[in-house]
């Protein structure tokens, strides 16, 4: 039985917990939304399980429902026994003046009658940390990286206190690195300050240290909320032995779905276009025949697969910063939605013809890849990169139950050969 519960505002992120927990020794599932969360503890392929992550498609969502769907998945993970709360957002704090992670923190103290938790959106291992409450991408300040332009979340301030303090109903506080390297005793402290009782308190962090430091002081939180490099000092009980085996060989049909606009993403499709077989997603022909642009995309991947299977075909919407400046036409479905269509039909109708491994870039592609085959939860098996994993699943294609392996790639995360590089990990 479960004992560590967690709730992901998107699929890549939930994957990307799960992937920093396996890693710690937590024979992890990933739940596909409330449902996917099995109270008699059956997740699935795998019966004993340590950690359930839920994956949920609420970063954007309006407030009330994130809210709802979060307290939904929070009642399903205490009904299925956890005792231990982990609430995970981006490493760039992915958000919106109005929420939704204040919102969803508040919320989840309420229902365990909690009084505070800490927020640690650092991830060093993928370069993002925390120090005097400002958040930096690798050397950037967030609000000069790339997210400043992102379409959906654009971050034009770093500093984690004032961008959460318009979210939340309770006191926002600062615990800065001086002391975290004081140790986990002096951090409990801090923590245990009167002043602080009823606050969101950010915790400073830029190095895995500093997080170990971090989860030890707050061993007995109920809730603790961060990115996934939090996990790195929660040790599990099966160190060595956490991860689901694969359920594909090599030689078994796959395929490349990138729908993210991300400037990391849009150089690993540089690196695979000039690898791999490839095919760039036609927006005009998709508004004008959907039906019919994706089953030119789906007869590209099988004809390429009877030719030849050591190199997955892909699937791309970007593959340069001009492609965002396309407009969409008055009236016409917005682009991203219309990618997240397409390539959703395009893994339906891949998984029906023999694809047994799935690479799927973008957080929002990858909640509507994993939504449209009906998996309803994922075990996470051998690490790509720091962040992604992949995860063996049962999906559904045209009424058949087929069993895949799948990844799921946050936009941002990944080495620039990580579409060729990912498969030998499969092997």
């Amino acid at each position: 039985m479960p004992t560590l519960g967690a709730i992901a505002d998107d699929f890549t992120g939930a994957t990307d917990l799960a992937t920093m927990l396996v890693a710690r020794g937590h024979r992890t599932v990933v739940a596909v939304g409330p449902d996917g969360v099995d109270a008699e503890g059956a997740y699935g392929p795998d019966a004993d399980t340590d950690a359930v992550v839920v994956a949920l498609k609420s970063r954007t969502a309006p407030v009330a429902d994130a809210v709802g769907a979060s307290l939904a998945a929070l009642r399903a993970l205490r009904a299925a026994g956890c005792r231990r709360f982990y609430f995970k957002y981006c490493s760039t704090f992915d958000s919106t003046p109005k929420g939704n992670i204040g919102p969803v923190a508040d919320a989840f103290l309420d229902e365990l009658g909690e009084r505070r938790t800490v927020v640690v959106p650092s991830f060093p291992a993928t370069g993002r940390t925390v120090y005097r409450g400002r958040l930096f991408v690798h050397d950037e300040l967030l609000e000069e990286s790339p997210m400043r332009d992102h379409p959906l979340t654009p971050m034009r301030d770093s500093r984690v206190p004032r961008l959460l303090e318009p979210q939340t109903s309770r006191p926002v506080a600062l615990v800065g690195l001086d002391t975290v390297r004081a140790g986990a005793d002096a951090l409990r402290a801090a923590l245990d300050d009167p002043a602080l009782a009823d606050a969101l308190v950010v915790v400073d962090a830029v190095s895995d240290a500093d997080l170990r430091v971090i989860a030890a002081a707050t061993e007995n939180f109920a809730l603790v909320t961060g990115a996934a490099g939090l996990a790195v000092g929660l040790s599990g009980p099966h160190a060595g032995s956490a991860r689901a085996a694969a359920a594909s060989r090599p030689g078994d049909p796959a395929v490349v779905l990138s729908g993210s606009a991300s400037a990391a993403t849009r150089a690993q499709v540089a690196h695979g276009r000039a690898h791999l077989p490839h095919r760039k997603l036609d927006l005009a022909r998709l508004r004008e025949d959907f039906t019919g642009g994706v089953a030119d995309l789906t007869a590209f991947v099988r004809a390429y697969w009877r030719e030849d299977r050591e190199r997955p075909p892909l699937l791309y919407a970007v593959g340069s910063a001009e492609d965002l400046e396309q407009e969409t036409p008055a009236g016409a479905e917005p682009a991203a939605e219309l990618v997240e269509r397409a390539l959703a039909a395009c893994a339906v109708e891949l998984v029906a013809a023999g694809a047994r491994r799935l690479l799927v870039a973008g957080g929002e592609t990858s909640g509507a890849v994993v939504t449209a085959l009906g998996a309803r939860s994922l075990a996470v098996g051998a690490p790509i990169a720091p962040g992604v994993a992949w995860a063996r699943t049962e999906v559904t294609a045209h009424g058949r139950r087929e069993t895949v392996d799948l990844a799921l790639k946050s936009g941002n995360f990944g080495t620039a050969a990580i579409f060729t590089e990912a498969w030998e990990r499969l092997a």
